[in-house]
């Protein structure tokens, strides 16, 4: 594994202008912010030696590399997840290579059910922690002794400087926004009423199949996370409606140009570290 990130990491050194100090990830629907890096590179994943390749609609499968806001950085548009028949560590592996760069920040958005009933479709919600009950974890095995320790520290896995710095933008853009707890499943189906009832109760304010496996690997890297989400569609147990991928995809693209222009203040007043 250690090679292949190297590897990896070599190939893109290779194509940078200047080594990047921001990652970023979108998920469905999500890629608009992409189109505004005055790019060193465009890459489909399946040029990237030992990349996966992204098979969701919604995903481009594009990673991007430039300038934005004034700040280096590298974008995945597109993810992968544990329900493609990935492993965790091939769903994470890009994170470890953005590690390799030099990436001092993890920046996350994807799509998400709303199970705060006080959420409407289109919000933005701000992580401020999350669940992972995706029955696996990406640590597990021989520890990467040269990212991280063992066992890392997951009490501050989201910075409550970055939550304060994306809701002082928000602010200043006139953006309302939410925050709270996401819940990460496996997936792909969606969730029955039982099941949404039960991931509110545990304390969950949204629902989502990304994300947490990639926070873990960003925590045990060091890097400082900030992850926003889109809810999408409501979970509400008592009167559940039917949620079409479709659906997913329509409300990402509509709010796409709002959590661009907040991702893009963001990035541009964010510490250099």
């Amino acid at each position: 594994m250690l090679e292949k990130i190297k590897e990896t990491a070599n190939f893109l050194k290779s194509r940078l202008n200047d080594p990047p100090t921001i990652g970023m990830i979108t998920g469905t629907g999500l890629g608009a912010l992409t189109e505004r890096i005055r790019a060193d590179f465009r890459l489909p994943y399946e040029e990237i030696p030992n990349f996966p390749s992204s098979t969701v609609e919604g995903h481009r499968g594009i990673l991007a590399a430039g300038k934005l806001a004034g700040k280096s950085l590298i974008a995945m548009e597109g993810r992968f997840h544990l329900y493609e028949g990935y492993s965790p560590q091939e769903v994470t592996f890009p994170v470890r290579v953005m590690a390799e760069l030099g990436v001092k920040y993890l920046l996350m958005s994807s799509a998400a059910g709303g199970l705060n009933p006080q959420f409407e479709r289109g919000d933005l919600m701000i992580l401020t922690d999350h669940i992972n009950l995706k029955g696996t974890n990406p640590l597990i095995g021989r520890n990467l002794d040269e990212f991280g320790p063992s066992f890392p520290d997951m009490s501050q896995a989201y910075p409550l400087d970055l939550i304060r710095l994306a809701r002082k933008e928000a602010v200043h853009l006139g953006i309302m926004i939410r925050q709270g707890v996401y819940v990460g499943v496996l997936g792909p189906s969606l969730e029955t009423p039982a099941e949404t009832r039960f991931l509110r109760m545990i304390g969950a304010d949204a629902v989502g199949m990304s994300t947490v496996s990639q926070a873990i690997v960003g925590v045990h890297c060091g890097l400082k996370i900030l992850a926003i989400v889109v809810i999408t569609n409501m979970n509400l147990p008592d009167c559940m409606r039917k949620t079409s991928i479709e659906d997913v995809i329509d409300v990402s693209r509509q709010a796409g140009p709002v959590l661009s222009d907040l991702w893009e203040r963001i990035i541009g007043t964010l510490p250099d570290i």
